[in-house]
């Protein structure tokens, strides 16, 4: 049985993520594909998908732990001197001040009649060997509240050990990667942020194409347009590696 991350004294790690609202077809839909429900914290039984070449099961295998979401401030463990109680109090802080500062960028506009952030839709893209779900239109808004996120919260993160920053590093880093992994303990944050829900392991090139399909179809008619951001959530991740729902914070009043 999952560990109930609200009677839990302390987490492996933290993290910052856009997690899906529990309501959307398409969310759901996803959750199952990878098999994983950050928000109730249980195991998700995966549909049945004709034309794969895998089972969704081994396909699905690397980011089920994570469950369906975007990173917006990687996993970290807490520096020395901190803890939970902090960690929420400042992202109800940051939340509140990212929402006064979303709503001043959208002061000619009806503040009820659009989330605090929006983009034109998310759409199924290949992203290196993994399949994702992209947001599409203008980003701008959504990169720098993410470059924000991570900034804010950087005095709750421990410093990676030498053995994380190795692993980091066999990706081959740019110069900015390596800057980022130095200063932020993560390559793809700042200006190397891209905003993705991944749902797959890294496959075989062969095999991108029936994968690609299947997920169109069982897609097709159900991804948001607009797709909007109306939240934030804290993760904790469990003594078994899996990431569980701590809190959501509205980004707006």
């Amino acid at each position: 049985m999952a560990t109930d991350p609200q009677s839990m004294t302390s987490h492996a790690r933290y993290a910052i993520y856009y997690l899906p609202p529990e309501n959307a077809d398409w969310a759901r839909f996803c959750t199952a594909w990878l098999g994983w429900d950050a928000v109730t914290g249980r195991p998700v039984a995966h549909p049945d998908l004709p034309g794969l070449p895998h089972p969704v099961a081994e396909i699905t295998a690397r980011p089920r732990r994570y469950g369906l979401h975007a990173t917006i401030k990687p996993p970290f463990r807490l520096a020395p001197g901190r803890n939970l109680a902090g960690l929420r109090a400042a992202c109800a802080a940051l939340a509140r001040d990212l929402a006064r500062d979303l709503a001043d960028e959208r002061a000619d506009e009806r503040a009820d009649q659009r989330a605090p952030l929006r983009c034109e839709g998310l759409a199924l893209a290949r992203l290196g060997r993994f399949l994702a779900l992209r947001p599409e239109g203008e980003l701008s808004a959504l990169n720098r509240m993410a470059a924000r996120v991570v900034a804010a919260l950087d005095d709750f993160r421990a410093p990676p050990g030498a053995a994380e920053l190795a692993r980091r590093r066999q990706a081959r880093l740019s110069p900015a990667q390596e800057a980022n992994l130095k200063r932020w303990g993560y390559p793809y944050v700042m200006d190397e942020f891209h905003f993705h829900i991944t749902l797959t392991g890294p496959l075989p090139e062969p095999e991108h194409a029936p994968v690609e399909a299947a997920l169109h179809r069982a897609l097709a008619g159900k991804l948001p347009a607009p797709f909007e951001i109306p939240d934030l959530a804290l993760m904790g991740e469990d003594a078994e590696g899996r990431f569980h729902l701590i809190h959501r914070y509205r980004l707006s009043s």
